[in-house]
Formats: C-alpha cells, structure tokens, sequence
C-alpha cells in the first residue's frame, strides 16, 4: 500500500503540472486576443511554476531513507539564557514549518532552561519526506542579536546545534541486543497534573552500541516524558533508539561518499551551515550563500527557500560527483 501510494503520489504530481501547463498555454493565447490581462497570465504562470518547481524538489529526495518521517534534535551551545532562548527559537521554527507543511508534530522529549528557553529538545517530525526536506538542517545555526538577557545591551552571538535522523517505521527491519538495554525510572515533572508529577513515568533508556567494524562501544541514552503512561513512553523510546540504530547503519553506508566530499564545506554537516542576524535583518545561509532579509518570516517557519536550495545545490554535486 506504501508503494502504491508513492505511485500515485507522482502520477498526481505529473498531472496537476500538465494541467497547469496546458492552462498558461491556453492563457497565453487569450491575452493574446485581450480576452484576459496581463496579471491574469502571470497568475497561471506563477502557478504552473510553483507546481512543476515543487515536482522537481520532490525529483531531489532519491535516497534511501529520503521519504520517512525524521527525528530533529536541537542543543542550545555555550552561551547560557542567551543560547538557550535561541535554541527555544529554532523550536519553534521548526514546530512551524512541519505545521504549515502538514506534518504530525511530537515533542517526546524537553528540557527546560535555567531561567528561560531550553536545554535541549526532540521533535517528532511524522510524514512523507519530512527527514528529505530537513536533513540538510544538519549543523550549527548561529544568532548574532542585541541579547534581551545583557544588561548593557551588547550584540551578542549564540550558538545551537540541529541533529536530524530518520523515523524508522515498522517496515524496516533492525537489529536490538536486548541484553544491552537498561533502564531508568524518573518523574516527569513540569505541567500535566500529580499523575505526572508524583508517579515515575519518565523514561531513560540506556543502549550499548556496538560499531561492527571497529568494535567500539558507545552508549545511546534517549529520554522520554511524552506521555502519562510509563508503558508508552517505554514503547515511544525503543521506537527512538531504532531510528537511532537506523541512521547509524544510513551513515556507514554512507561512509565513503562522505570521505570523498569531506573537504567540500558545502555539504558537510557538523559545520556551521546558517547565521541568522537580527539587527542586520539579515538570515544566510554558508554553504549555498542563499539569503534572506524576511528574518520574520523564516522566525515564523518560512525556511522552504533555504530547504530547496540547499536540495538543489547538493542533488547537483552528487550528480557530477558520480559522472
């Protein structure tokens, strides 16, 4: 059923593009004959380009785990309040697009900051291609802004990492050591009644990780307070910890295609990839150089512009890569 709705999904997208395209065609020859105005023609223009322009960033999203949903990880840096209102802000950000975008939102885990915005936090993100369009967030965002939080109201400039992997689903098969799973009980704390408060439904799952090539051990904790119940946080966690082991054994797949491009800043992940500068009214990006001044809007979730030509630019030097 998967399959065929991916199917049908394309079949859809080519149509309403053809339609789209035999109507400014059509529009074309009527305000030829006056029969429509300009602005009526760049209207079917306009959105006969949306469309095809939308087909061709779905064309981009070809790889293995492009289509599933995706798990977004945001770490405030060093910095104190400052970075962790800043990490609160990409929250919400991302909260935002996934929304305007029709994707079912879940914040399984948060932590709260000393005196305002966050720790850290997780987000579910569920639906089709939503760890394609976001994968490219990878990295470190930078804020340089008048801080709100300095008394003598210094710019100031903070810091915030974003770590997308994969929302495996129950079609992909991996492997769990149960005997390498332990867990932790704690209280949930926060709002949410004296359910959550007084009865340990927090989870904390602890998983020894074993790199089959090197042998290396690494330990994986993933905490879950997203529900009263203790049995579905513990279900909800092992789910993390599978997309976990996911992209794990994603990323050595990938392993030498990113020894060859690990010199190319462009695509490499671990760096910072965007500063975002507030008193500049000015949001760019550094490996594709796109940038905007609507530092509302992209506040507001509007990032598609970033996504797109980051898929585009990347899509391109695989291409040439390969030939």
């Amino acid at each position: 059923m998967r399959k065929i709705q991916g199917i049908k999904s394309w079949i859809e997208g080519y149509d309403k593009v053809k339609t789209l395209s035999d109507e400014l065609a059509l529009a074309y020859d009527f305000q030829k004959e006056d029969l429509i105005t300009e602005d009526e023609l760049d209207s079917a223009y306009s959105k006969a380009l949306k469309a095809l322009e939308k087909l061709e960033l779905k064309n981009m999203l070809q790889g293995e785990a492009d289509h599933l949903g995706c798990i977004l990880k945001i770490n405030s840096g060093a910095g104190g309040t400052e970075s962790q209102d800043w990490a609160s802000m990409l929250m919400r950000m991302y909260m935002r697009w996934a929304e305007a975008n029709g994707y079912k939102v879940m914040l399984s885990n948060l932590q709260d900051g000393d005196e305002a915005g966050i720790k850290t936090c997780t987000i579910q993100v569920e639906g089709d291609y939503a760890y394609g369009y976001l994968k490219g967030e990878n990295g470190v965002h930078r804020l340089v802004r008048v801080s709100p939080f300095n008394a003598q109201g210094k710019r100031m400039t903070s810091f915030a990492s974003i770590f997308v992997t994969p929302l495996v689903d129950s079609t992909i098969e991996v492997h769990i050591n149960q005997s390498a799973i332990t867990w932790d009980l704690f209280r949930s704390g926060g709002a949410g009644g004296q359910n959550v408060n007084k009865v340990e439904t927090g989870v904390r799952l602890r998983y020894i990780y074993e790199d089959p090539d090197t042998g290396e051990e690494e330990e994986i904790l993933i905490e879950n307070t997203e529900s009263r119940s203790q049995l579905d946080n513990r279900e909800n966690a092992l789910r993390l910890l599978r997309s976990t082991l996911y992209d794990k054994e994603l990323q050595r797949r990938l392993a030498e295609q990113r020894r060859i491009e690990s010199g190319k800043k462009k695509i490499e992940w671990g760096s910072q990839i965007r500063s975002y500068v507030f008193d500049d009214r000015r949001v760019k990006d550094h490996r594709t150089n796109y940038q905007t001044s609507n530092v509302a809007g992209v506040m507001d979730g509007e990032i598609d512009d970033f996504i797109k030509t980051y898929l585009m630019e990347f899509a391109g030097e695989v291409a040439a890569n390969e030939n």
